[in-house]
């Protein structure tokens, strides 16, 4: 996963659910859990995030990144054509937003036609 608003990559960690996709478990458009399914971008640059702005106004206007802490509360769009346990699955492109103001996309390997059952 990419943030535009984070410094570095972060991987999606979803619960397997016995679907696999190219050989990685299967993540559905509800696995939005911060730090649980979306771990750190590593730092925070989005002047709506409050610690930014904390740091910033204390380095006296210099824009100063804050560690990330991803905060997401509506699904991935857009949803995926097959349904695991009745949710659409994640694909790559795929994209939710940070209430900090960040895009977060997958782009990582999750093609839905590869989906097979264990």
């Amino acid at each position: 996963m990419l943030c535009d608003m984070g410094f570095a990559p972060s991987a999606l960690i979803v619960e397997p659910m016995g679907v696999f996709a190219n050989d990685l478990p299967v993540g559905t458009i509800f696995d939005i859990i911060p730090l649980v399914n979306i771990p750190p971008f590593v730092l925070c640059r989005s002047f709506l995030n409050p610690e930014v702005i904390a740091l910033t106004a204390a380095a006296l206007g210099v824009p100063t990144p804050a560690p990330c802490i991803p905060i997401v509360v509506d699904p991935w769009l857009p949803p995926g054509n097959v349904l695991v346990d009745g949710m659409p699955v994640l694909t790559e492109g795929s994209v939710c937003q940070c209430l900090w103001g960040g895009t977060i996309e997958l782009i990582g390997p999750s093609p839905a036609e590869n989906v097979e059952a264990i």
